[in-house]
């Protein structure tokens, strides 16, 4: 799921397309000399050493002479004399914009190692300022929208030709850009900005969706990677359709593991003490909404907007469970409206986020075509897992009838790379542990930190020492966890302790949460800094 308003959700079904190697790419056709980069500064009161730049690069990377586009880049350069290279960021998605990403990582890291490098965050092809930005149907989660559980086939009609609508609007609007948005492409761009930087390699960041693109680049430009950190890993054997299909399994798990802490905290929110009774009131208030939509603002897929971010971050359980608590014992819905303007918000970068999460898992891998396949298989799911499935089968549906042909998965299997180091915690939703396995066994060399016990996304620069501490000597010094043996875990992290009811979120939580995924947030979390709908 992206942010829905977003980063990706899934379990088992089809996959519609083949696997196949990504076509080595020693060094893609260039069209003259790239760079060098302009850049200003575009400082602000929480980066103040913040800078930009914009770089044409090719529509079509095949055709580099023919078309071309803008991204729009930013920068906390260097200051120590020891000088590491540029180490490119990337807070997840696709659609999420990643140009604050740069000022994020630069001010969480310790400042002696942000000081060796150029931080480089970009706002990929399509996304936030590089242009163009896609909008494909502007307004298209305004509230109240139909229910996403349909109660009959009308009612299944009503979503399906809500999401053909679309798909058509992207193929109208944007045409044959629409082949030229995929992750090998933004891989191809990320070598432009190398190149543009004048650098022999890059050092890469990525979390979420970012690790799929980072697994992409380095498939594509092995000879290119220095160092790369992959947090909260996409598992690549199942993007898009079957990923999705396992998040709504994931998310299910995490939001019955907020229904417990709530259980847990009963003299706070009074709403029983039995964790399953509290989750049939949560499912109560979502019928209650279906009939009367609070504030004209939240129905029942609005209000699995509003939660959904609780899967991606626990920080913000204080704030979820307040405005539970006040709709369903006082029959307040203000707390409940303001939950979901925080963390659900449906404005234009919201419609940017999607439409170019849209274009991108549309185009990246195949979807099966044949609607009776993921009414199948999403019963299937929505049978165990009720809390989002449908929800999120709506959020990716116009992949059913999207105006482009999709393309085969890569394999992004990797001897030729130096040691990779990636993170992943136990019980994340929106990348769940088997990606972070997968990918280990998949990079030759590479090593694996788990964090046990944890359900957040997007752990590391988010409060765990312990993980940190990984982080930090990898990137200073390149040290690694000793390496326990091929597809084995090589350091365990303990989670830190769930929040405590008088705990919100606040700008620090904020900032980490939605800072590392620029839009990994739960709809919220990826375009707003929570990881979002998607990965």
């Amino acid at each position: 799921m992206q942010k829905r308003a977003g980063v990706l959700i899934a379990a088992g079904a089809l996959l519609a397309g083949a696997v196949t190697a990504v076509p080595s790419a020693a060094e893609p056709a260039a069209g003259g000399p790239v760079g060098p980069l302009v850049w200003k500064g575009c400082a602000n009161k929480q980066y103040p050493r913040l800078q930009c730049a914009t770089l044409r690069v090719p529509l079509d990377h095949d055709a580099p002479d023919g078309k071309q586009i803008t991204l729009a880049l930013s920068r906390v350069p260097h200051t120590a004399k020891t000088f590491q290279g540029p180490l490119l960021v990337n807070p997840g998605g696709p659609g999420a914009g990643g140009r604050s990403m740069a000022g994020f990582v630069a001010a969480s890291l310790p400042a002696r190692v942000a000081a060796q490098y150029d931080v480089i965050g970009f706002d990929p092809r399509g996304v936030g300022a590089s242009r163009p930005a896609l909008d494909c149907k502007p307004g298209y989660f305004t509230p109240v929208r139909p229910d996403s559980v349909p109660r009959d086939q009308r009612d299944e009609r009503v979503n399906l030709a809500r999401a053909a609508s679309f798909a058509r609007a992207c193929g109208d609007k944007y045409g044959d850009l629409l082949r030229h948005m995929s992750t090998v492409s933004t891989a191809r761009d990320l070598d432009v900005i190398r190149r543009a930087l004048g650098a022999e390699k890059i050092n890469y960041f990525g979390y979420s969706y970012g690790t799929y693109l980072g697994a992409v680049y380095a498939k594509l430009f092995p000879q290119r990677v220095r160092r790369a950190v992959l947090d909260s890993v996409v598992d690549p054997q199942g993007v898009w359709y079957r990923l999705n299909l396992a998040q709504d399994m994931a998310f299910d798990a995490r939001h019955k593991a907020f229904m417990a802490w709530v259980a847990r905290h009963h003299r706070t929110y009074r709403l029983g003490t039995d964790p399953a009774k509290v989750e049939a009131r949560w499912y109560a208030v979502r019928e209650a909404l279906r009939k009367k939509p609070a504030g004209r603002k939240v129905g029942p897929a609005e209000l699995e907007d509003t939660f959904l971010p609780g899967g991606y971050y626990n920080g913000f359980w204080p704030t979820l469970a307040e405005a539970f608590s006040a709709y369903a014992n006082d029959k307040d819905p203000a707390p409940l409206v303001a939950a979901h303007k925080a963390l659900a918000s449906n404005d234009a970068a919201d419609d940017n986020s999607y439409s170019v999460y849209t274009a991108v898992q549309c185009r990246d891998a195949g979807w099966p075509r044949d609607w009776g396949v993921w009414h199948r298989d999403n019963w299937e799911v929505y049978g165990k897992a009720p809390f989002s499935t449908w929800n999120n089968a709506w959020y990716n549906a116009p992949c059913a009838f999207w105006p482009v042909e999709s393309l085969p998965a890569p394999d992004v299997a990797n001897d030729a790379l130096p040691p990779v180091l990636l993170f992943q915690a136990t019980e994340d939703a929106a990348t769940p542990y088997e990606g972070g396995v997968t990918v280990h066994r998949q990079l030759r060399g590479s090593r694996l930190v788990v964090e046990r016990g944890g359900g957040n996304h997007a752990i590391t620069l988010g409060g765990n020492p312990c993980l940190d501490r990984h982080l930090v000597r990898y990137l200073e010094k390149g040290e690694l966890p000793r390496g326990a043996g091929q597809g084995a875990v090589d350091a365990v992290c303990p989670a830190v302790p769930d929040p405590q009811p008088a705990e919100t979120v606040g700008a620090a939580g904020a900032a980490g949460a939605a800072g590392r995924t620029d839009g990994a947030a739960p709809h919220g979390l990826l375009g707003h800094g929570l990881p979002g709908r998607g990965a």
